[in-house]
């Protein structure tokens, strides 16, 4: 059974499209600590617990809010914050170009499939644009930019996710209501962002997020699978068929039965 009425897929990017957060934007992070001669060091369990706060930026007022409450910077707080991202923005830009990051289970399986089936693809997350365009260009194609119709990033929205502000601004551009598209997450705080929007949410597990609660997502799975690696159900707004990896018919049958 197909549904005519699914017109686009939005995709989160970090923790989404690719593993991102653990050994990409938690080391370009450090990196830029130590660029301002800072002592301090995000592990892998202490950014775990910084995800929480969505937004670069954000997360570093919390940071220093909560773990650094003494700190004091050599200019006005925002202006350093402003200066100590753009550096991490450019590590973490040198990391994917130099070492790469591949894309998660079923991504770049379920993009081709959906261009050939003349899907509508876009983009909602609170990473920098620039992030966006170099993982896309590294782990897909040089020109995987222009497969998205809409690039939503945190350039775009003021509130950051679980606001609903950024898919907003998609819909806005793709002229869509929300009922007509379903989107992709790996957290909490991104469902609550989809689902203020209107957006039915697909939600793709992974190391730091499999814990939460997704009871609201359509779909609840650990990666979309691949044809030789099946996906791991945790659990469904509709009974599944077919294939043990979510492909454009699978998300037809879950957008009109869900």
């Amino acid at each position: 059974m197909t549904d005519p009425t699914l017109k686009a897929l939005i995709f989160d990017v970090d923790g989404t499209l690719a593993d991102t957060e653990r050994d990409g934007h938690r080391c370009a992070y450090n990196a830029a600590f130590r660029e301002f001669g800072l002592d301090w060091n995000w592990d892998p369990e202490l950014y775990g617990e910084l995800l929480a706060v969505h937004g670069g930026k954000e997360r570093l007022h919390h940071y220093i809010a909560c773990y650094r409450p003494g700190f004091t910077a050599d200019r006005d707080l925002d202006t350093y914050i402003d200066a100590l991202h753009a550096v991490k923005t450019t590590n973490f830009v040198k990391i994917v170009k130099q070492r790469g990051i591949p894309l998660r289970p079923g991504i770049k399986r379920l993009l081709n499939e959906a261009r050939a089936e003349e899907l509508r693809l876009a983009i909602a997350t609170t990473t920098s644009r620039i992030n966006v365009e170099a993982l896309l260009q590294t782990a897909i194609d040089p020109n995987a930019p222009q497969w998205f119709e809409v690039i939503g990033a945190g350039e775009d929205a003021v509130q950051k996710k679980p606001d609903p502000e950024i898919y907003e601004f998609v819909l806005e551009r793709l002229q869509l209501p929300p009922d007509r598209v379903l989107a992709f997450e790996d957290s909490r705080n991104g469902l609550r962002s989809a689902e203020g929007a209107g957006i039915r949410t697909v939600i793709t597990m992974n190391h730091y997020t499999e814990h939460e609660d997704f009871h609201e997502a359509v779909l609840v799975v650990d990666h979309l699978g691949e044809p030789d690696c099946a996906f791991r159900l945790q659990s469904s707004g509709a009974p599944m068929r077919g294939p043990s990896y979510i492909d454009v018919a699978s998300l037809r049958y879950l957008h009109a039965n869900t």
